[in-house]
Formats: structure tokens, C-alpha cells, sequence
């Protein structure tokens, strides 16, 4: 498949963060795109501003007629079930070419020079960051993105075609798909049980996305994987030392294999923002680009929309968005939550995310949003799941309670009302589902509040 002799590109899904990245990139290039996806969003919003026509209906009818031609490309998203989309099992029973978005990614990157970020947790921050030094260096790269960089308002950076930088999804074992120069995983915790079924299954995935590294691959410290590491205090061949806050900010020392440079400020809050930083600096000093031209473009960088994010931040109230959906995401927030607010207390509004994460970490969902001082739990988001008879927030709901802590189920139209009777004064929203398009109507309820 040759992407200068496709004209007409079908995306069913559009509306996801990948897939969006992907869209965007083929009207750049003056591809005919249309797509389909179930709701309209922001993300929807800004590919029908660019031209793209969205369809919201699961109709053969509302499909322009150019593109039910086979010279039509046709990309979905394995979220997608050929057997609970009858637009996908049209194209799948017709002899059109239809692929997933991992085999288009690949295809667009196959003539660049490939920095590919893969791990369980991680990979959006660093993949935007790495994404933002190189174009702040002015080298010839695009950038793929899981997440909206809030410095390009984006989940795609242009800027050129002889390095890519693309966010390596494990989800259905699609980062396999592609051939990276440079590589970095940054976590192997467990996750996607419902692809993988074990933990076991899922190392032994990225080990061979591992192996399709074709010059460096990069590892946090600690993963049993071989590669050139880096990590915070660790001996790492790329080390943070000396790491404070200072005035809300990171400052740290970086040594590397040939150089030592001091004091490195990150404006992105908690350790974790320190090693996604330290990924993709190792990254990007690979390539070339030195130590000095990194700290300087770290200085701008503003970090991913729904990455601890902001939405009110005065004296009488702060409320914070995230997309953390795993266990170990929470626990990392209350930690940085903790470090930044060691005396508040702290309510956590979280939306489950699939009824099968929610079943395999059950435990873990239960010690991790029990670190909080209040819990307001919203139903399971679904996804590309059916229920799973036993499982849901209730459940979560009725354990908290047993150790003693405030928690309550409630719907999307409680929210703000909710948070007024716990009295909160900082309010954290989490979680992958659309909680992300909820706290829109929280913050602007709340603001005319305090107002």
C-alpha cells in the first residue's frame, strides 16, 4: 500500500485520540477523508472544521457515494466490532481494503526515521514532550500523538517528514505493527487483561516490540527488558539527581552517558512528569539534539489537556482533570496531590472505565481511591464492552465503605451539587470515559458559583 496513490480515506472511529491524529494528517495531506463515529465531541468538532465529513449514525445511507468505491481506504479502530457495526461489516464483505489505524501509522512512518513511546502509563506526556522538543529544534518531524497537546491545541504536531514521533499503542498488540529507530517503554504494569489475559502476556508483547527496535531502545529503570535506561536516583545511564521543587517547579540534574548538565526546570507536576521527562530527553539527545536545546524547549512545554490539568485553580477552590484509569495512574496522582496540597482534603470523582479493568483490578481500584478523603464514583463507562453480570461501581462503592471512608454512586447531573455538600475546596476528576466532556458543565457550574 502506497500512501501517495490513496485519494479517499473512509475512518470509522474518527472521533478517537488516535485515529484523530491520523485523519488530521491525511487532510494535510489533501486526502478526501470522511468518517464515522458514534457521538459528537470536541475532538469531532475540530475534524469537521478541517473539512472532514462525520457521520453519527450506524447508516450505509448517510455514506457519500464516492466513498462506497473501492479505490475508497477504509481504517477502523479495533474498538470497533465488525458484528456491532454494520458500516465496518459492509466494507469487511464488499473486497474493500480496510485496515486497522496501527497499519496506516506504520505505512505513513515507514520512510522516516521512527521514535516510537510504548508502556502502560507514560507514553502520551512523553510522546507530546519529545514531540515538542524536536519542533521547538526545528527538526524535520511529525508527531502522533494519544493526547491534545496543550501547546498546539493537537494531538498532531507538523513539522516535517524525516524523524516521526508516534505514541505506540499495546491495546490489541497494535504497537507491533510498527518498526521504530528509537524506541522507550516506560511502564509494563498490567493492563488490557481483556487482549491479554495474564500480565505474563502482556510483557512478553512488549518484548517483542522491543525487538523491533532498530538502534536504541530506552527503559525505565527496573523493567526487565535490556536497553539503555534511565530513572531518577537509580544509576541509570540517563539519571535525575538532585532533584527539589521549587516555586511549584522540578529542578533536577541530568547525567548521561558522555555529559553531566544542571539544573533542568520542568513545570509539570510530580515525579512522574521527572521520568516521562527523562525519556524523552534521552530520546531526543540521541538524535542529536543537545542537552542546552532540550532544557531550553522543556521551559515552554505546557503539558497534555487532561494530564493533572487545571480548570479552577483560586484560593476557595482547585479542580483538577486527569484521564488516570488504572490503579497505579491513581496512586501516582495522590501522590503528586500530596506533595503539592499536603493538608487539603481531598475529594476524587472517578468513572471507571470497562467493566473487564474494573473486575481484574478490583482490589487495586479499592486500596487506590481509598487514599482519598471522599469518593464520588460515577457508573462504569463501557467503551467498547458489554456489561459483565456482577460487576460494577456499586460494588466499589459498597467495599470503600466497609473501611470507613465517605463514598457515594452518583450520576453525571449530580455532580455539581454533590461537590457543594461535601464542601470540598479541591476536587480531582479522573478517568478515560467521557467524565473528560463532564467536567466542562463542572467547571463552568462552578464558577458561576463562586462568582
Amino acid at each position: 500500500m502506497n500512501i501517495k496513490t490513496i485519494h479517499k480515506v473512509y475512518f470509522i472511529g474518527a472521533g478517537g485520540i488516535g485515529m484523530s491524529a491520523l485523519a488530521k494528517y491525511m487532510l494535510h495531506l489533501g486526502k478526501e477523508v470522511a468518517g464515522y463515529d458514534r457521538t459528537p465531541t470536541l475532538i469531532t468538532l475540530a475534524l469537521s472544521d478541517l473539512g472532514m465529513y462525520i457521520q453519527f449514525a450506524d447508516n450505509l445511507s448517510l455514506i457519500p457515494e464516492k466513498y462506497i468505491e473501492k479505490d475508497t481506504l477504509i481504517v477502523f479502530t479495533p474498538a470497533i466490532k465488525k458484528e456491532e457495526n454494520q458500516i465496518l461489516n459492509y466494507f469487511l464483505t464488499n473486497d474493500f481494503k480496510v485496515i486497522k489505524r496501527a497499519e496506516l501509522l506504520a505505512k505513513i512512518t515507514q520512510n522516516t526515521i521512527s521514535l516510537a513511546v510504548a508502556g502502560t502509563h507514560g507514553k502520551t506526556s512523553t510522546s507530546s514532550l519529545l514531540g515538542h522538543i524536536l519542533k521547538e529544534n526545528k527538526i524535520s518531524a511529525t508527531s502522533f500523538l494519544g493526547g491534545i497537546s496543550e501547546n498546539y491545541n493537537s494531538n498532531l504536531i507538523l513539522g516535517g517528514d524525516t524523524y516521526s514521533v508516534v505514541e505506540a499503542d499495546e491495546f490489541d498488540r497494535s504497537f507491533l505493527q510498527l518498526n521504530p529507530h528509537y524506541a522507550c517503554i516506560t511502564s509494563v504494569d498490567a493492563d488490557h487483561l481483556d487482549v491479554y489475559k495474564k500480565e505474563g502476556n502482556l510483557v512478553e508483547a512488549f518484548k517483542e516490540f522491543a525487538a523491533l527496535t532498530k538502534k536504541e531502545l530506552f527503559i525505565k529503570k527496573g523493567i526487565p527488558i535490556k536497553g539503555t535506561t534511565y530513572g531518577i536516583d537509580e544509576n541509570a545511564d540517563y539519571n535525575a539527581t538532585n532533584l527539589r521543587i521549587e516555586n511549584g517547579k522540578y529542578i533536577f540534574d541530568v547525567t548521561t552517558p558522555k555529559e553531566v548538565y544542571k539544573n533542568i526546570i520542568i513545570n509539570q507536576p510530580g515525579k512522574y512528569n521527572v521520568l516521562n521527562t527523562m525519556a524523552a530527553l534521552a530520546m531526543a539527545n540521541s538524535i542529536g539534539v543537545s542537552l542546552q536545546n532540550i532544557a531550553k524547549a522543556l521551559l515552554s512545554y505546557k503539558g497534555v489537556q487532561r494530564r493533572f490539568s487545571y480548570r479552577i485553580q483560586t484560593d476557595s477552590l482547585v479542580l483538577i482533570d486527569d484521564y488516570a484509569h488504572h490503579p497505579t495512574e491513581i496512586n501516582v496522582i495522590h501522590q503528586t496531590i500530596r506533595e503539592l496540597y499536603p493538608n487539603k482534603e481531598v475529594l476524587v470523582i472517578f468513572q471507571p472505565h470497562l467493566y473487564s479493568r474494573t473486575r481484574d483490578f478490583q482490589e487495586d481500584f479499592i486500596k487506590s481511591l481509598s487514599q482519598f478523603n471522599h469518593v464520588l464514583l460515577l457508573p462504569i463507562y463501557p467503551a467498547r464492552e458489554k456489561p459483565i453480570k456482577g460487576v460494577s461501581s456499586k460494588i466499589l462503592v459498597d467495599e470503600i465503605k466497609k473501611i470507613n471512608k465517605k463514598v457515594s454512586l452518583v450520576n453525571p447531573d449530580e455532580l455539581v451539587s454533590k461537590i457543594k455538600e461535601t464542601k470540598s475546596k479541591l476536587v480531582l476528576m479522573i478517568g478515560a470515559g467521557d467524565i473528560g466532556e463532564m467536567i466542562n458543565n463542572v467547571q463552568r457550574d462552578l464558577n458561576q458559583i463562586s462568582i
